[in-house]
C-alpha cells in the first residue's frame, strides 16, 4: 500500500464506456480511488452501491469516486447497468495502476495461496496527495467512513 503523504501515481485508464480518465484530470478535487477485486460480487457490489447510494454527498463534498479493478470495460459496463451505479469505474486488465498503486498482492482464502487485489481505498487531496489510505476496508462500512473524510 502507498504511504499516506506522497504524490498518488498519475494514470490513465477506460472507464466502462472507453472514455480515458486520467488522475490528473481531477486536480483541483478529492478523489475516492477504491481498489476491489471483482465486479459482482457479493463485498464488492455492496460496497459499489453504498458509494452510488452516497453519490450526491460525495459531489456535494467536492469529491469524485473511482473504482479499479482488473474486470474488462465490458464487465464494467454490465455492472454499472445492474445495479444503476452512478460514479466511473476504471478498467485495468493488465493491472498497471493495480501494481503502481501496490494493492496487487499475495492473498490467502480457505488456506489456498493466490495472487489478487487487495480491497484498498485511497483518498487524495486536489494536489494529488494521498492523505488517507486503508487497505483493512469493510465493504458495507467504507463508503460512509470516506464520506466522514471529508468533513
Amino acid at each position: 500500500m502507498l504511504e499516506v503523504g506522497v504524490k498518488a501515481p498519475d494514470f490513465e485508464l477506460p472507464d466502462q464506456n472507453g472514455k480515458i480518465h486520467r488522475l490528473s484530470d481531477y486536480t483541483g478535487k478529492k478523489v475516492i480511488l477504491y481498489f476491489y477485486p471483482k465486479d459482482n460480487t457479493a463485498g464488492c457490489t455492496k460496497q459499489a452501491c453504498g458509494f452510488s447510494e452516497r453519490y450526491t454527498q460525495f459531489t456535494e463534498k467536492g469529491a469524485v469516486i473511482l473504482g479499479v479493478s482488473k474486470d474488462s470495460v465490458s464487465s464494467h459496463k454490465r455492472f454499472e447497468e445492474k445495479y444503476g451505479l452512478t460514479f466511473t469505474l476504471l478498467a485495468d486488465p493488465e493491472r498497471k495502476v493495480i501494481e503502481a498503486y501496490d494493492v496487487w498482492k499475495e492473498k490467502k482464502n480457505y488456506g489456498k495461496v493466490s495472487m489478487g487485489v487487495v480491497r484498498t481505498t485511497y483518498l487524495i487531496d486536489e494536489q494529488g496527495i494521498i492523505i488517507k489510505a486503508n487497505d483493512k476496508v469493510k465493504t458495507a462500512d467504507d463508503p460512509e467512513n470516506m464520506l466522514k473524510e471529508l468533513d
